[in-house]
């Protein structure tokens, strides 16, 4: 079964899986579900979530949204622990923050799987503005600047709220 966080349609037997079969089908692409990301979830879920809502959104904006999903699968499409490289980065000194390093190598990595057209480009290397320098070129990688920290933001609460309706639960129960 794939989901995205806060919806509970089979993506599946949608049409933005016919978008992005071959990306989600990759063993490559799957791997990404050995990487933990935002605290609760993995890597390949985040992506999930950043491409699907990207697709909606583009879609009824009547905006390239078969890029818009293609990109968001691919926009985080790195191996290696984000905390590892904080830690390398500030004990060496390097130029380059993990914000401003990873788009880069999640576009390399995309290229080097995958045809990836300009648009999807700009999306990869410039999700992560306005923490990076580089605005997006185009409307649907505003989107994404949007709809990754929406991502985010939701991995990182919708536990934590899970957990603390169990516990209100559980002490409903026992007070019953």
């Amino acid at each position: 079964m794939l989901h995205a966080i806060g919806s509970k349609k089979e993506l599946t037997e949608l049409e933005y899986y016919a978008h992005v079969a071959d990306i989600l089908e990759n063993e490559l692409v799957q791997e990404l579900k050995n990487y933990r990301h935002h605290i609760s979830t993995n890597r390949f879920q985040h992506c999930v979530n950043v491409s699907y809502y990207n697709y909606l959104i583009c879609r009824f904006f009547r905006l390239d949204a078969t890029s818009a999903a293609r990109a968001g699968l691919l926009h985080d499409l790195y191996y290696y622990d984000t905390k590892d490289y904080r830690r390398d980065y500030r004990r060496s000194g390097c130029i380059r923050s993990h914000n401003a390093h990873h788009p880069h190598v999640a576009l390399c990595n995309a290229c080097e799987l995958f045809s990836v057209n300009a648009i999807e480009e700009d999306i990869i290397t410039k999700h992560m503005w306005p923490l990076t320098k580089s605005r997006p070129q185009y409307k649907e990688g505003y989107v994404i600047v949007i709809v990754d920290k929406y991502c985010a933001a939701l991995e990182v609460i919708v536990p934590k709220m899970r957990m603390a309706m169990r516990k209100l639960r559980r002490k409903k129960k026992a007070a019953a």
